[in-house]
């Protein structure tokens, strides 16, 4: 598969996607919460159908698995070699919250690596994308497209953060850091601020599944940076549990 050939195709989709979200953003919308009692809104599923209708549009053999699709068993997603990774909003508390960093973000997997992400913030107007081993690109709120890479960190580390999920493990980690700094950021934008060279290293000591990480991740890889298990393997997709374990991602 060309994936340069395709990723026109997933920003139009990620694009479509967010302009059916703006709309419930911008007005006075219900949240209501899911059995795990994360919050849920239109929006969250308005961007879903988008996506998968999208998604199944351009190649109706890859399958999908999206945060708010149905659960579909092990036995079936367990023959899948490449598919489609979508969390249709990550960061619904930042969209609850109207901070605007809540993103779209479609990837694409193929045994078990994000090999292609697309990830845009709506509200925001930035939108990041890469392939691996093509490199990363980001397009700001006016419009310009420009590539991005990590950088080397300074004597003082910049660590992304946000302040959702700042527990006693992240503060401890980051204490050991030495001399730091905190960058502030809401959903997939922490591995964002990596992949353009923002922030250093971005340690996640707490629970995540697969769909929040894995566009941001391969916008990261595609950047130069990478994201490892606590043990130092990189972290995989296609697993049973869609849980990931705790994980550091960093730029160079």
């Amino acid at each position: 598969m060309q994936y340069s050939a395709i990723l026109p195709d997933i920003i139009r989709i990620a694009d479509e996607a967010g302009e059916q979200i703006l709309p419930i953003y911008e007005s006075d919308f219900e949240v209501h919460y899911k059995e795990d009692q994360s919050p849920i809104t239109a929006a969250d599923m308005a961007s879903h159908d988008v996506i998968v209708k999208g998604l199944e549009s351009l190649n109706p053999d890859i399958p999908v698995l999206s945060e708010e699709g149905a659960s579909i068993p092990w036995d079936e997603r367990k023959h899948w070699r490449r598919f489609w990774l979508i969390d249709p909003i990550d960061g619904t508390k930042e969209f609850t919250q109207r901070t605007g960093e809540f993103t779209v973000n479609i990837a694409l997997i193929d045994d078990g690596e994000p090999v292609m992400g697309v990830v845009t913030a709506p509200a925001l107007k930035e939108a990041f994308w890469g392939i691996k081993g093509e490199g990363a690109y980001k397009r700001d709120h006016t419009g310009e497209v420009s590539p991005i890479q990590v950088v080397a960190p300074t004597a003082a580390k910049r660590v992304v953060a946000s302040k959702n999920h700042m527990n006693d493990a992240t503060r401890s980690f980051i204490d050991k850091l030495g001399e730091h700094e905190l960058v502030q950021a809401g959903s997939s934008l922490k591995f964002c601020r990596l992949a353009e060279g923002l922030a250093d290293i971005y340690p996640r000591l707490g629970p995540t599944c697969e769909w929040d990480t894995g566009a941001a991740h391969a916008v990261l890889i595609a950047a130069g940076g990478k994201v490892e298990t606590l043990e130092g393997q990189p972290l995989k997709y296609g697993k049973e549990d869609v849980l990931n374990p705790h994980f550091i991602a960093s730029g160079k």
